[in-house]
This record gives structure tokens, C-alpha cells and sequence, in this order.
């Protein structure tokens, strides 16, 4: 055991926590400058998105989402339900902060979607390669998320980028996981058929397995959103705008009234983003 010698302190326990924090410090010794140009990257492209959300007046911006919840649910409920949530977000006086929010959640959504879907894919492919990522993605959802805050602002300080990465690592399991439970449930005979009919495995991929699992995928990215919109309180403890800023602020003044007043909110945000978002429902 005198290779376990280096990792243990002088009463024999496990330095686990100063390990991986020297690998941290090691990190941004070593790549200080990749980690600041994608600060500058990822801080731009969300200026953007929060100039392209706070640029109409937010009853153009409401109008619009409710005719893209018409778009995708042809449904005048869920139509209805999200032109009344977000009028209330703006009736409460907290449309900047909303906005600021949303543009979180669009690029965790991008990100986990982008990077989730396909490692599913290949997952569903490989059984032996989803075993041995599971221990990791159960790792990734267990650990209490302020634990990730911590590493996120000795690489990119404080802002919106760590509350995004720190984001992006707790949800990323969920359109993982769904995305490979879709792929890996597709019927039997629909792939029988298609290779007996010659299908390579990309026409297999395209045209039988992402249709058949496309409800599963789409509950992924409805969990992608959910989730990220959880974190929206945990990424304002790391100087992130948004709806998390007035919940910081409420529990450090012990004010009731704005705890409850910015939370309902939160909750108005998220039921119509599950509204507008729910495509599965039609599958």
C-alpha cells in the first residue's frame, strides 16, 4: 500500500479534496489563458442574446412566445397559459431579470443538447460504454451544486459564465440518459425491417431510431430546461443576473414578501417554458 503513501495525510485520510484542488490550480496555472478567452467568448455571446430578448418591448417579446407555443402545441390552453405567465413576470416588475434568466437557460439548453444527444447515441451503441458512464452521471447529479460554484470562480471568476458551466454540468446527465434510453428502446421489427430493406447504420440512425426516440429526446430537453431554470438561484450566489438575484437578496434580508414574490415568478417562468417546450405530448 506504499503507493497510496503520496495521497494520505499523517493521520492516514485520503487527501481526496486537495488532490482535485491542486488539479484545479494546476489548470488554470497551466491554461489560464483558454480559460479567459472563453470567458470573454461565452460572456459575449450571452450580451448578445440579452440584447437580442431586451430589445422589443416585452409585450412584442410575449406575443412572440405565445405564437411559438401556438406553433408547437396547436393548443389555445398552452397558448393562453404562457401569454398569462409571462404577463405576470412583467406585471411583477421583473422582466429584466426574466430575460436575463432565459438567456442561461437558451445556452445550457444548446450546450447539454449539443453535447448530450450525441453521447446518448453512442452510449445506446455501446452498452458497455453507457456502464461505465454511469457512475460518472450519477456522480455529476449527486454532488450539491454549490460544490461545483467553487472550481467554476477560481477558472472564470464571477459573472454569468461560471453559473452557465456550473449549469451545464449538473444537467447534462438528463438529455444523456434520455437520450440513450429513446435510442435503446427502439422496436425490434422497425430495425428488422429496415435492414432487411439494405439500410446502412446512418439510414438507421436518421430514419428509424432518432424518429422512434424523438419523444424521449424531447423529454430531455424539457428536463435540460427545468433544470437549468433550478440553477438560476445557485448561479446568482456566483454574481450571475437573473431571477436568482432578488431570492439571494430576499433570504439575506429575511424578507418574506420578496422571497415569495420572486419565487412565484420562478414558478411562472418555469410553467410556461414546460408549456411551450412539452413537444413530447404529441408524440
Amino acid at each position: 500500500m506504499t503507493w497510496l503513501s503520496p495521497l494520505l495525510d499523517a493521520n492516514g485520510k485520503l487527501t481526496v479534496g486537495k488532490a482535485i484542488a491542486a488539479g484545479f490550480d494546476a489548470l488554470t496555472d497551466r491554461f489560464s489563458g483558454a480559460f479567459d478567452l472563453l470567458e470573454t467568448l461565452l460572456s459575449a455571446a450571452i450580451d448578445t442574446a440579452l440584447d437580442v430578448l431586451q430589445f422589443p418591448h416585452p409585450l412584442a417579446l410575449i406575443a412572440l412566445f405565445a405564437a411559438l407555443t401556438w406553433l408547437l402545441q396547436r393548443s389555445w390552453k398552452r397558448t393562453v397559459i404562457v401569454a398569462l405567465c409571462f404577463g405576470f413576470v412583467l406585471n411583477q416588475g421583473y422582466w429584466e431579470e426574466a430575460t436575463e434568466s432565459l438567456a442561461l437557460i437558451l445556452f445550457a439548453g444548446v450546450f447539454c443538447m449539443g453535447v448530450g444527444v450525441p453521447i446518448g447515441i453512442y452510449a445506446a451503441h455501446r452498452p458497455k460504454v453507457y456502464q461505465a458512464l454511469l457512475p460518472v452521471l450519477d456522480m455529476m447529479q449527486t454532488i450539491p451544486t454549490f460544490v461545483y460554484l467553487i472550481p467554476m470562480i477560481v477558472l472564470f471568476g464571477i459573472g454569468m459564465v461560471p453559473g452557465l458551466v456550473a449549469t451545464f454540468i449538473f444537467v447534462l446527465p438528463a438529455p444523456i440518459r434520455l437520450t440513450h434510453l429513446g435510442i435503446s428502446r427502439t422496436p425490434l421489427p422497425l430495425l428488422e425491417a429496415a435492414r432487411a430493406f439494405g439500410a446502412t447504420p446512418r439510414q438507421l440512425l436518421w430514419k428509424v431510431e432518432l424518429p422512434s426516440a424523438l419523444p424521449q429526446i424531447m423529454a430531455g430537453l424539457n428536463q435540460t430546461i427545468m433544470l437549468s431554470l433550478s440553477m438560476v438561484v445557485i448561479a446568482a450566489l456566483v454574481g450571475a443576473d437573473g431571477l436568482g438575484v432578488p431570492v439571494v437578496r430576499a433570504l439575506n434580508t429575511v424578507n418574506a414578501a420578496l422571497g415569495f414574490e420572486s419565487g412565484l415568478v420562478i414558478v411562472a417562468v418555469a410553467i410556461a417554458l414546460d408549456r411551450m417546450l412539452r413537444v413530447e405530448a404529441r408524440a
